[in-house]
């Protein structure tokens, strides 16, 4: 009997991946491994359109519900995969029960940075990464009238903050650095921290939390008291400081683990017929030359991919410049490029960002490097990331008066 390709995760590489074995021809028997007790679905909204309400549940599945039976691929949810046995191709899962694989894929992706210091365990204090995460969030945020506090100056604490002021909270983000945003230059950075602080969002840099302090229930967080020594309010802490991969699996195996389990462009593991896909791995790029993890929608979407088509034996390699998005108070952005390239390049600007109101009537950031644009950032600006995309992947050298030029269309200097 042929064994069935392993999907461990219930995430959107998860999904992508079994979604393109079948478009792909492949017909033999899949099972996806999914720790939660859910399909596989998309987490970016939790932190925009979900959280704010205006996404609802079905708008999370990577594919549609009836998808897995009409396609005949086996899910097993509320089940983890606990360890790797390669020596005979089988996954045991917490429950103890062992899976056999021909190929297995390990899409476990990533766990909220949990923050250890007194107090943490306190009610009201939440991260950020499950759908159970996002709702019940949500069902504490749009009442309002909360003093929610955010700790972590990322996309994230960004994105929940710009939600939290909507629904009406008093919202105060505190940052250990000086600078918010870090992958972007502080000029950028500040167009999204003064559009927050213009929606009534306070900022607290250079201040980070060494206590939770319970109220008088002694249950509920009441209050943070801060490395300054200052107490704040606090009812609602959501903590945003970032994620680890979640590389267990990788454990007692011949897997490389590097800031995630780390690849070839393929997304093939030091372990013959094990890969890994989306947040979890560290994967090779083959225009850089480097091992990148990225936690972003895109790689997770087109990782899934490329690791199915490698499973079955075909060329594919992992070659598209990371992309994600972010939705906030008014600003709506879309971001492409390779982080290690743009850190240190040429900055062009198209448009102008010296105050909240000129930056809302849109404009694009692109990073030059050796004359060839290797990152581009549109701003409240439509039909860009086309153009953008095909200039980074082009390489080709750009003439930097016309491509800060905002009256010569990108999509000309692209050539498409």
């Amino acid at each position: 009997m042929e064994q069935p390709i392993l999907i461990a995760g219930g995430g959107l590489a998860a999904g992508s991946a079994a979604k393109t074995l079948r478009q792909e021809g492949y017909d033999g028997p899949i099972r996806v491994v999914a720790a939660e007790h859910r399909t596989p679905y998309l987490r970016p909204p939790l932190s925009k359109e979900f959280l704010k309400g205006t996404g609802s549940e079905a708008d999370l599945e990577v594919n549609p519900p009836g998808w897995y039976a009409e396609h005949d691929v086996e899910v097993l949810l509320g089940e983890r995969a606990e360890q790797v046995i390669p020596a005979t191709h089988m996954l045991r899962l917490e429950s103890d029960a062992l899976l056999p694989y021909s190929k297995l894929l390990i899409a476990t992706g990533a766990q909220p940075r949990v923050l250890d210091l007194p107090g943490a365990h306190l009610e009201g204090i939440h991260s950020l990464r499950r759908f159970e995460d996002s709702l019940g969030l949500r069902t504490e945020l749009s009442g309002g009238g909360r003093h929610v506090v955010i700790v972590g100056t990322g996309w994230i604490g960004f994105e929940v903050a710009a939600a939290a002021r909507e629904y009406g909270n008093d919202v105060t983000v505190l940052g250990r650095r000086t600078t918010v945003l870090r992958q972007l230059e502080p000029a950028l950075a500040e167009v999204f921290r003064r559009n927050l602080e213009a929606e009534g969002t306070r900022f607290r840099l250079g201040a980070h939390p060494v206590e939770f302090v319970a109220g008088l229930s002694e249950e509920g967080v009441a209050g943070i008291v801060l490395n300054t020594g200052e107490r704040i309010a606090a009812d609602l802490v959501v903590v945003a400081a970032g994620v680890e991969p979640d590389t267990a699996l990788a454990e007692g195996t011949r897997m490389a683990v590097r800031n995630g389990i780390v690849t070839d462009a393929s997304l093939r593991t030091g372990v013959a017929n094990v890969f890994a896909a989306g947040d979890v791995a560290s994967s090779l790029q083959p225009f850089t030359g480097e091992h990148v993890r990225s936690e972003h929608w895109s790689n997770a979407l087109n990782s899934g991919k490329v690791a199915a088509k490698a499973m079955l034996g075909q060329e594919a390699q992992l070659d598209i410049a990371p992309y994600f998005y972010t939705d906030q108070a008014g600003l709506s952005m879309e971001y492409s490029g390779y982080w290690q390239l743009v850190r240190g390049a040429q900055l062009v600007l198209r448009g102008s960002i010296d105050t909240v109101e000129a930056a809302k009537d849109g404009f694009v950031a692109l990073w030059v490097r050796g004359g060839a644009v290797v990152g581009g950032m549109n701003v409240n600006t439509s039909r860009q990331q086309k153009a953008i995309k095909a200039l980074i992947a082009s390489r080709a050298t750009v003439d930097l008066a016309r491509l800060g030029d905002p009256a010569v269309p990108l999509a000309e200097l692209a050539g498409i």
